[in-house]
């Protein structure tokens, strides 16, 4: 049963997704400050974290900054302003994984949690060799990546999107069939979600390896370039 921790100071809300959450199969617990989330994550294991923007004592951005500078790769869904674009995309910027306008609809979040929180377990006698490129080797299994010894840091929307890049190299995928890959819903018209990760894993790329790996097809979508690896 996945845990998850929801972080806002409307406690009404709280209480009513809580509800709805626990109903859905979850153990809920909650927080009403930005500066007790930090503490909440120490005492407890959590399997997901739902981040309001507005938070007394810390904002929900300042939170979330803190936690990706920290290391940590908890799965982080943001809960913004109907409209507050700007806030969305500092977000995704920042290492969420999604996030949600309120007011929000208790059975989509629930379903963005499922989505965020599916991770691509391996079937039976499925071959388990990490797949390398470059000086990259991704294990799927252990939803692990590592270049020349070294664990990069990944969020789970990162790691999704380098699995679906990585099953057809050097091929053109449309952002609508990453959409639906890997943020598990349509791509909508101004909606630059799969656009931030791609930025934030490709620039996570280019910082251990010096070379671009993720071309941007413009107007169709992305590819992952392997040809010429010589590692």
């Amino acid at each position: 049963m996945p845990t998850l921790l929801l972080a806002d100071d409307d406690e009404a809300l709280c209480q009513l997704l809580s509800e709805y959450l626990e109903l859905d199969g979850y153990t809920c617990d909650c927080v009403h400050r930005g500066d007790a989330v930090a503490a909440q994550l120490q005492n407890k294991h959590y399997d997901l974290l739902i981040l309001d923007i507005m938070l007394p004592g810390l904002q929900g951005l300042d939170v979330l900054k803190q936690l990706r500078q920290a290391g940590t790769n908890l799965p982080i869904i943001m809960l913004t302003a109907r409209g507050d674009d700007m806030d969305r995309i500092l977000g995704l910027e920042l290492g969420a994984d999604d996030y949600l306008p309120k007011p929000c609809n208790p059975r989509e979040l629930s379903a963005r949690i499922r989505a965020v929180l599916r991770r691509g377990s391996a079937r039976p006698g499925e071959e388990q060799t990490p797949q390398r490129f470059g000086p990259f080797s991704l294990d799927t299994k252990r939803r692990r990546l590592s270049c020349r010894n070294d664990d990069i840091k990944l969020t789970a929307r990162e790691f999704d999107l380098l699995c679906a890049l990585l099953e057809k190299p050097n091929e053109v995928l449309s952002k609508e069939a990453l959409s639906e890959r890997v943020l598990q819903r349509p791509l909508e018209p101004f909606d630059r979600s799969l656009d931030m990760h791609v930025s934030h894993l490709r620039k996570k790329l280019v910082d251990y390896s010096q070379e671009e790996y993720i071309t941007t097809i413009r107007g169709i979508g992305y590819c992952l370039n392997t040809q010429g690896d010589n590692e």
